[in-house]
């Protein structure tokens, strides 16, 4: 079964995302921080990261996907932000994003981006 960690310090989004999610199976870990995104990640192993840019403490989402992408298995990493301009979408891919989703996104789109990142590359 494939691993989904969301990293995201909004409770609602993450219930949102969670909810989307369980009508396939995954099995669906939660962080609220960059910080426990990091320790979560470290224990689970998960193949998919849904990682929120802006949050608060002192590692933020660009930082977080910098750093699973240095790992010697790093997973997929889907980039979730309120910002949608060009040199943020730039800044995603910089950091070792492999897909990136612009809120105010719907359940669909979640789940169609989610679902490419299971096709071979």
């Amino acid at each position: 079964m494939k691993k989904i960690l969301i990293v995201e310090d909004h409770a609602d989004i993450r219930r949102l995302i969670r909810m989307t999610l369980e009508f396939e199976s995954y099995d669906i870990f939660e962080a609220a921080d960059g910080e426990r995104g990091l320790f979560m990640a470290q224990q689970v192993q998960p193949d998919l990261v849904l990682l929120d840019v802006m949050m608060p403490g002192s590692v933020d989402g660009l930082q977080v996907c910098r750093m699973l992408k240095a790992q010697a298995k790093p997973p997929r990493i889907l980039l979730l932000t309120a910002r949608g301009r060009s040199e943020d979408l730039e800044a995603g891919l910089q950091a070792g994003s492999d897909a990136y989703l612009v809120k105010p996104f719907s359940p669909l789109q979640l789940m169609e981006v989610v679902e490419q990142q299971w096709e071979p590359a």
